[in-house]
């Protein structure tokens, strides 16, 4: 998988932390002068004749959890009337391992109901975002988040993003376990900078008892960082993706530690050969009690050897190919003063959620609902915000946001079991769990109107197309057969799509990349198969694959894996992370 795995002895640092500034991206020289991420953001905010922020600021409020946005639907008549774009902002929520009480879903909702167009969106990392936020009300939405315990920090710039867990409610006591780790994870390796406290919650600028960044330093980390913690045999989390995952090792029921995976990455740049997806690479066997020094020997490897002259080549994968797998690993080893344990053999079995009712192990009852795309808002044919709100008064549990952008209302005590299932039931969302297989392991992200990245659209037209290949599947006595798909308005990958069964990545309105062959439980990525094409091109091509896995497939063979076996793909291309899985 690694374009180079041999140790070398004297890594090329001409493009790193090591360097003059002046010989790095601008986005360093922007960063080291900041002051620690504070910038020019409160005059920004303060500036009452735009709705935008001016300058670079709003690089810099990525760290603090927030994107300058506009209304691309808007944006041409806006140029013609001679204003401004409309602008606003997501606002990303930290929330490691996904997980949130009913007390914090219903400020949530009041918060999308007042400041974020009456709409949620859940993510493919287990979070919240608002939308559509405009700039005067910044302030009131990350305020109302502190009531309830919960901040945007670092849930988006150069720093290490929120970290996921597996949400398997039928493994409760594992998962908690799991579970605590990931958000000690995350706490540990947010950013330190009172920039946030200053800027969001207005107080006053106290003075850092040694470096304000002791991990970070002025810089940061060369580009946004990711961490996920797997526990087998359910690989939601899809940690072959993150730039650093964990892998859960149980032994007669407990966790003794976790296999170790490093450099993986969905994110590619349109006809960048030197841009790609890329899996992480299995290096050894850590301990419980060693886990956060592995992850700080990790990051600080990532962090002083990045590429900071070139952003498209600063993540954690593109280090590894240039440095070589075996150089990192013992770079790392050096930093944690022991070396990897062997990896311990695990076994994945899918992705995907299991929806509807689960026990767990503790008697607790847990009820997976599917949320198409993430998205929690009222429509004509399903108030969806209201109905969770429903539930959210009455429930005493936790809510779970899983990586498949699906909500667990999980911990049900057996006497409440009735009454979550009225509410589901009245607001007509148990309905939402009837989908044929292929909608209810759809994933997409928000991309157009308000993503600035997007070249097609994803979100909004997903239902649509998915209907049309609906009908091919019931044509085949398919229409059950659980098949992911995956699509994304632009090639960086933020709904995974090059671990699907079926990938759509955009390229142009109505056009898209379309890539076949994943593995079901993403060890495997795809390849492409057809590019810059419409929806015609794309359902002929599936309608024929379709039709050929219908006759020819094997007894619980996957479409991904139909696909590579019967000559859609190059098997010349190997990108199985490892052969524990086998």
């Amino acid at each position: 998988m690694s374009i180079d795995t041999q140790t070398t002895s004297r890594p090329d640092r001409s493009r790193d932390l090591s360097q003059p500034l002046e010989k790095l991206h601008p986005d360093e020289t922007l960063k080291a002068n900041s002051d620690q991420l504070r910038g020019g953001i409160v005059e920004g905010l303060a500036d009452p004749v735009t709705r935008s922020v001016p300058g670079e600021d709003p690089k810099l409020m990525k760290f603090h959890g927030l994107y300058l946005q506009d209304d691309r639907d808007l944006r041409d008549e806006r140029r013609r009337q001679k204003l401004e774009p409309a602008f606003s902002f997501m606002v990303r929520v930290r929330l490691p391992g996904g997980i949130c009480t009913p007390s914090q879903w219903l400020k949530l909702d009041a918060l999308a109901r007042e400041y974020g167009g009456e709409s949620l969106r859940l993510t493919t990392r287990q979070t919240f975002q608002f939308h559509r936020v405009l700039k005067h009300n910044l302030r009131s939405t990350i305020q109302g988040l502190r009531e309830i315990l919960l901040d945007t920090k670092a849930a988006c710039g150069d720093d290490c993003r929120g970290v996921m867990c597996s949400v398997n409610p039928s493994l409760s006591a594992l998962h908690a376990e799991v579970y605590e780790i990931a958000k000690q994870a995350s706490d540990r390796a947010v950013p330190r900078t009172g920039a946030y406290k200053e800027i969001w919650y207005e107080e006053e600028r106290t003075p850092a008892d040694g470096p304000e960044e002791p991990l970070y330093g002025r810089t940061y980390m060369p580009r946004k960082f990711k961490i996920g913690f797997a526990v087998p045999p359910i690989n939601d989390i899809d940690v072959y993706a993150q730039d650093l995952g964990f892998i859960a090792v149980v032994e007669d029921g407990k966790l003794v530690g976790f296999n170790v995976a490093i450099g993986g990455g969905m994110g590619r740049i349109d006809r960048n050969p030197n841009s790609y997806p890329r899996l992480a690479d299995v290096i050894g066997y850590v301990d419980v009690e060693n886990v956060f020094v592995a992850i700080d020997a990790v990051m600080q490897v990532q962090r002083d050897y990045g590429d900071r002259a070139d952003r498209a080549r600063a993540r954690f994968k593109y280090t590894i190919d240039d440095k070589g797998l075996d150089w990192v690993k013992a770079e790392i080893e050096d930093r944690m003063g022991f070396e990897f344990g062997p990896a311990r053999a695990y076994r994945f079995t899918s992705n995907g959620d299991v929806l509807g009712w689960q026990n767990g192990d503790d008697g607790r009852r847990h009820f997976t609902l599917f949320i198409q795309s993430g998205r929690i808002t009222n429509t004509a044919d399903c108030a969806l915000l209201d109905g969770l709100r429903a539930v959210a008064r009455i429930h005493k549990g936790e809510f779970r946001v899983t990586p498949n952008q699906n909500l667990i209302i999980s911990n049900i005590a057996a006497e409440d079991r009735e009454r979550i299932e009225n509410a589901l039931e009245t607001s007509g969302l148990s309905a939402l769990n009837a989908g044929s297989g292929l909608r209810l392991n759809a994933m997409a992200c928000v991309a157009l109107p308000t993503c600035g990245l997007a070249m097609a659209e994803a979100e909004r037209y997903l239902p649509d197309l998915i209907t049309k290949i609906e009908t091919i599947l019931a044509e085949h006595n398919l229409y059950e057969e659980p098949i992911t798909l995956r699509m994304t308005g632009c090639p960086n990958g933020c709904a995974r799509p090059y671990i699907a069964d079926i990938g759509l990545t955009g390229r142009a309105p109505g056009k898209y990349n379309l890539y076949l062959g994943g593995g079901f439980h993403g060890e495997r990525l795809n390849q492409m198969v057809l590019e810059n094409v419409g929806e015609a091109a794309i359902l002929e091509k599936l309608g024929d694959l379709i039709a050929h896995f219908a006759r020819e497939r094997e007894p619980a063979e996957h479409l991904g894996d139909f696909a590579l076996r019967a000559g859609y793909l190059d098997t010349a291309q190997g990108n199985d992370p490892t052969p524990l899985l086998k």
